[in-house]
C-alpha cells in the first residue's frame, strides 16, 4: 500500500521520466528555454511536451484548426508546443516569449483544483488593478474567442508585464530564475511595432497639416490671382485710353500685388514637394509595418495567389 500510495502521488514524475528517458532537446529548444531563464523544474515541462519550431506550412497544419487571427504558438495537450519560426530579425524575441507563454499553458494545467483557484484569485485580482491598454486588447480578443482568461492571463502576466504583484511574483519564480528577461524580450519586438505605429501617426498628423496650409494658400491664391486679373485689365484699359501717368501708377502698385503672390506661390510649392517627401517616407514605413505582420501571419492564404 506504501508502494501504490508513493506510485501515485510521483505519477506525475514518473510520466515525466518515461516522457524524457530517450529525449533530448533540439539545440534551438535548449536555447529557448535558457534565454527565458526556464529553471529545471519548468524546463522539464517544457521538454516533455517535446517544442517544435516550426515554418509557417508546418505550424499551420500543427496549431491554426481554423483560427482568424494571427497565432504564434500553441501548447496541445498530450500533442505538444509548437512555436512560430519568426526568420524577420528585426522581431528577434518574439519566439523567446511564446516560448515561455506555453510553457506556462502546460504548466498551468498541472496545477491541481485548489492550486488554480488560489493562483487564479491573484491573477484576477492583479488584472482588475492593470492599466496597460496593450494587454487589455490582447485579452478581449480571448474573451471574443471564448477562451480561458484565467489560463491566457497565467501566461500573458508571467511573460509579458514587468511589476506583478508580490505573491505573483514569487509564483513565477516556480519557473523562471528571471523572469524580467522574458519581459525585456516581450518589450523589445513590441517596441518594433510601436514604433512604427507611432511614426505613421506622426507622419499623418504633419500630412493633414500641409494639406490644410495648401488649401488655405491656394484659396488666397486665387483672391489674389482675382484681384491681379482685375488690375491687369485696368492697366490695359488705362494704356488703351492712353492715360499714361495712371497707367505707370498702376504698374507700380501692380507689381506690389505680384511680389507676395509669387512668393505664396514658391511657398505652396515648397510645401507641396515637402508633402511628398514625407508621403514617401510615411510609405516606407507603412511597408515595413506590413512586412512585420506578414512575419508573424502563420495563416495559409487559399485565394488563388495574383501578381
Amino acid at each position: 500500500m506504501a508502494i501504490a500510495a508513493a506510485v501515485i502521488f510521483r505519477q506525475q514524475d514518473i510520466l515525466d521520466w518515461w516522457a524524457l528517458r530517450d529525449y533530448t532537446a533540439p539545440a534551438a529548444v535548449q536555447t529557448l528555454a535558457s534565454d527565458t531563464t526556464m529553471n529545471d523544474y519548468s524546463r522539464k515541462i517544457f521538454f516533455v511536451n517535446k517544442p517544435q519550431i516550426q515554418d509557417k506550412a508546418a505550424f499551420y497544419i500543427s496549431c491554426e484548426e481554423g483560427e482568424t487571427s494571427i497565432v504564434l504558438g500553441c501548447y496541445k495537450p498530450r500533442d505538444g508546443i509548437y512555436v512560430l519560426d519568426v526568420e524577420d530579425a528585426r522581431l528577434d524575441g518574439i519566439e523567446q516569449v511564446t516560448a515561455a507563454h506555453e510553457m506556462l499553458h502546460a504548466a498551468y494545467e498541472r496545477l491541481s483544483k485548489s492550486q488554480k483557484q488560489v493562483i487564479g484569485k491573484q491573477i484576477n485580482d492583479f488584472y482588475a488593478t492593470l492599466a496597460n491598454e496593450q494587454i487589455k486588447a490582447k485579452v478581449n480578443l480571448y474573451v471574443t474567442n471564448n477562451a480561458d482568461i484565467t489560463n491566457e492571463l497565467h501566461s500573458i502576466l508571467g511573460t509579458e508585464v514587468a511589476n506583478l504583484s508580490p505573491e505573483l511574483e514569487t509564483y513565477y519564480q516556480k519557473y523562471f530564475n528571471n523572469r524580467s528577461k522574458i519581459v525585456a524580450f516581450a518589450d523589445q519586438y513590441q517596441a518594433v511595432f510601436s514604433d512604427r505605429k507611432n511614426k505613421l501617426a506622426a507622419y499623418d498628423a504633419q500630412l493633414i497639416e500641409i494639406e490644410s496650409q495648401v488649401k488655405a494658400n491656394n484659396a488666397d491664391l486665387d483672391s489674389q490671382q482675382n484681384i491681379i486679373t482685375a488690375a491687369s485689365k485696368r492697366l490695359d484699359k488705362l494704356l488703351q485710353q492712353n492715360k499714361r501717368d495712371e497707367y505707370n501708377e498702376g504698374v507700380i502698385a501692380y507689381n506690389q500685388q505680384i511680389i507676395p503672390f509669387k512668393e505664396l506661390i514658391a511657398e505652396t510649392k515648397a510645401l507641396i514637394a515637402q508633402y511628398k517627401t514625407i508621403l514617401d517616407a510615411r510609405n516606407q514605413v507603412a511597408v515595413e509595418a506590413q512586412e512585420l505582420n506578414k512575419a508573424l501571419d502563420s495563416r495559409i492564404d487559399t485565394t488563388v495567389n495574383t501578381p
